[in-house]
């Protein structure tokens, strides 16, 4: 492993904060083609590309990150959290490179690919990273902040692009994805100075190791703390019963593991199909991008606060809900004041219709609330519930396999929507809106609430004859009566050294 020698660092701000400069690696990609994608440099140099054309380049990335997340897991296990994270950033040096001095769209279709197998690393290792080093009560604020770093990125990186687009030539688009070298610096530098994650200590029976490095994020260093003990308890106790179990991709599915492979797969799916992120509102050239990324930021700052006091479950299907009702009354406002726009709008054959007056500020303002609640709840809450779910042995392959079904649908949008607005126009909305009621319909029936609760606490909630979960609520933890259990027993044996004396 690298990075032994240096001191660590176990503020576990300062740990997520550097960690989730993965999450702003993911912002800067997005960005990096929606910062560009319109600006007459990038339509010259790539001839105005189209449809299936565009769509390839849109989705790159998610097709590298499909790849980069059926690996992660393999490589987290393997490595470590922190050591698959920063080998994941070599391939992002080379994919960087390849954009930088792209000669054709072919080699930006590659370089975007290559980028995405960093993206799928870190999207699925680093809430896995935070997942196992912040305080049950703290887990779904630290979590958010990937969130945060995400829409960091992709905000700054807008900025960025909107900047270099004054470069006159191809210098202007080179430039901007330049400007993609600098996060992965500061993610290189930084990972070593943090600790190793001490559930993955643990199950490498490393368990000096682990118990220093969950007394120094967790007690200032007390090894001896009744949280420490309660907590190692836990862990060392779920450790024995997955070895029990045995490996192999049976685990996946074994003993109601079924469930959270299809909860963790479904919540990121959702994500995607939900349409948020399907970039419609850009498409038909009705909403200013850079209200939508300030309304993004703003909204998961918000998220960072609440979300330990919501819960999971609620923001999850309310959210859904929400935004299904945004996407219907977007979609009738298009279908029945729409007109004809053969030749493209502002130069975009990618769409073919527009509004004007009234109806289009209805668009507008239902396209900011769709933000809005996105980013108040699915956007945050699906990587905070889908780093929960798993046990120890399965979190790190889960992750993987949850994370592409995030990229896999991402894939499909990419390749889908350009063609689908062309065709369907208003349609699409109103399909986006079904794939919303059909998210919350199947969040309250699936998703039991994790809020409050350890990491080895939610296995009871998904274990064969556990709660329905519309019957789970937030909190109720047993820790607590763990750490009473190590305070009476610590008691006792005091009480007997007196006896004794």
């Amino acid at each position: 492993m690298f990075g032994l020698s240096l001191p660590k660092v176990y503020n576990v701000y300062f740990l997520s904060i550097i960690a989730t400069v993965g999450g702003m690696l993911f912002g800067f990609d997005i960005s990096s083609m929606s910062a560009v994608v319109g600006t007459q440099q990038y339509l010259d140099y790539f001839d105005n590309p189209v449809g299936a054309k565009q769509g390839a380049i849109g989705s790159a990335l998610a097709a590298g990150s499909i790849v980069g997340s059926a690996i992660a897991g393999y490589l987290s296990d393997k490595f470590g959290r922190r050591d698959a994270i920063w080998w994941s950033c070599l391939f992002w040096i080379l994919g960087t490179a390849l954009q930088v001095a792209v000669q054709n769209w072919q080699m930006l279709l590659a370089g975007r690919m290559i980028n995405g197998v960093t993206v799928g690393v870190t999207s699925s290792q680093v809430p896995v990273y935070l997942a196992e080093i912040a305080k049950r009560d703290k887990r779904g604020s630290i979590i958010v902040i990937q969130q945060l770093a995400i829409n960091v990125g992709f905000t700054i990186y807008f900025f960025v692009g909107y900047g270099c687009s004054f470069i006159p030539g191809p210098a202007s688009f080179r430039t901007t994805w330049g400007v993609q070298f600098i996060p992965v610096a500061i993610l290189l530098a930084g990972l070593p100075f943090l600790p190793e994650s001490p559930r993955w200590l643990a199950a490498k029976d490393r368990a000096e190791e682990a118990i220093t490095v969950l007394a120094c994020i967790q007690a200032g260093g007390n090894t001896g703390d009744v949280m420490v003990l309660a907590e190692w308890e836990e862990i060392t106790t779920t450790i024995h019963e997955e070895r029990r179990v045995g490996q192999g991709w049976h685990k996946y599915i074994k003993n109601g593991m079924w469930k959270r492979t299809l909860v963790g797969f479904m919540v990121q799916a959702m994500q995607q199909l939900t349409g948020a992120m399907a970039d419609l509102t850009g498409n038909i050239n009705l909403i200013a991008s850079s209200i939508n990324y300030v309304l993004a930021l703003c909204c998961t700052i918000c998220a960072f606060f609440y979300i330990n006091r919501c819960g999971r479950r609620p923001l999850l299907v309310y959210g859904a809900i929400g935004m299904g009702i945004c996407h219907f009354v977007i979609g009738a406002m298009i279908g029945s004041y729409k007109t004809p726009a053969p030749e493209g709008v502002a130069g975009n054959l990618n769409v073919l219709v527009k509004i004007t007056g009234t109806p289009s500020r209805v668009v507008i303002a239902f396209s900011y609330i769709l933000i809005m609640v996105y980013y108040f709840t699915l956007a945050p809450v699906t990587w905070v519930y889908c780093a929960e779910v798993w046990s120890l042995g399965t979190r790190a392959t889960g992750m993987g396999i949850a994370t592409v079904g995030n990229w896999l649908f991402n894939f499909a949008l990419g390749m889908f929507v350009p063609e689908a607005i062309r065709a369907i126009d208003f349609g699409l909305f109103i399909l986006f809106g079904c794939l919303c009621i059909c998210a919350a319909a199947f969040g309250f029936f699936m998703y039991p609430e994790t809020g409050g609760k350890t990491l080895e606490e939610v296995e009871v909630m998904f274990a064969p004859g556990g709660p329905h979960p519309w019957k789970t609520k937030m909190g109720q933890s047993r820790l607590e009566q763990e750490i009473q259990e190590v305070i009476d027993t610590k008691a006792g044996v005091v009480s007997e050294h007196v006896e004794s004396a």
